[in-house]
């Protein structure tokens, strides 16, 4: 039984990534959807996988932060910001273009590459389920950073930090996980924690329940993570938005089964 245990041992890398992009990205997800601006977080994903690709394998680190990604990072945070600010009514379709140009740059950055189209495949499924020890650090403080951001920092600074904040957590899970998990889990259980008007917890519980199942799926199957990862996370927010739905509907239905026995009921 142990001999089983120790050959299963190298997912805990990959499990010990899942939990700290969690804890990273669905705080910053929920005020994504909070803001009302979506496409945000998938125009700045795809900056930074540019940044990736420009940086190539030598790319330069700092503490384990991906400098160039991060810098195509802050690029878009700056134009993402421009918009906001400047065009709020066509704001979401300008973000959308944003996130053209840059899937298009990418294209053109590995265009002369002989392995550019399984580079530019990595950024958008990622490597997950390859996580090394050496590259728990940077998740580590990137999973820190936005936890003291959430609980540590009032409204006023919160909302002043948010974009900065996100690039850099954007960078790190990108350069990792890839674009489609880093959406995924932005969005997916954000959105039923938005639509439930719940707290961070059960959403946390659900994205990291959805990335164990999909890096299950992929080390058993032999199936690409970053698919099974995305897949897995969707129907984990999909069944916690029923459980919650059915939960409402049975603490509904006492009340309406009383105030028809009081209506029925003779005089």
């Amino acid at each position: 039984m142990s001999a089983e245990i120790m050959a299963w041992s190298w997912l805990l890398a990959p499990l010990a990534a899942s939990l700290l992009i969690t804890l990273a990205l669905v705080p910053l997800g929920i005020t994504v959807l909070q803001r009302g601006v979506v496409f945000a977080d998938l125009a700045i994903a795809q900056w930074a996988a540019l940044g990736a690709l420009v940086g190539g394998t030598a790319s330069l680190t700092l503490a384990g932060l991906p400098l160039t990604a991060l810098a195509a990072a802050l690029v878009c945070v700056a134009l993402v910001h421009a918009l906001v600010r400047n065009q709020p009514r066509h704001r979401e379709a300008l973000i959308g273009l944003l996130y053209v140009l840059g899937a298009s740059l990418a294209t053109l950055v590995v265009s002369q590459d002989p392995h550019g189209a399984q580079r530019l495949a990595q950024t958008l499924d990622g490597d997950l389920l390859w996580t090394t020890t050496g590259q728990l650090p940077a998740l580590a403080l990137m999973a820190l950073l936005v936890q003291l951001w959430q609980h540590g920092l009032s409204h006023g600074w919160q909302q002043r930090l948010f974009l900065p904040l996100f690039a850099v957590a954007v960078a790190v899970a990108v350069t990792l996980a890839g674009i489609y998990v880093v959406f995924v889990s932005l969005i997916a259980t954000p959105l039923v924690a938005c639509a439930r008007h719940g707290r961070s917890g059960g959403a946390v519980v659900a994205c990291l329940a959805g990335h164990a199942l999909g890096l299950a799926l992929s080390a058993t199957l032999d199936l690409p993570a970053g698919t099974c990862v995305v897949l897995a996370t969707l129907t984990m927010a999909s069944l916690w938005w029923l459980i919650g739905l059915r939960a409402s509907v049975a603490s509904d239905h006492p009340a309406a089964g009383h105030q028809t026995t009081r209506t029925s009921s003779p005089r």
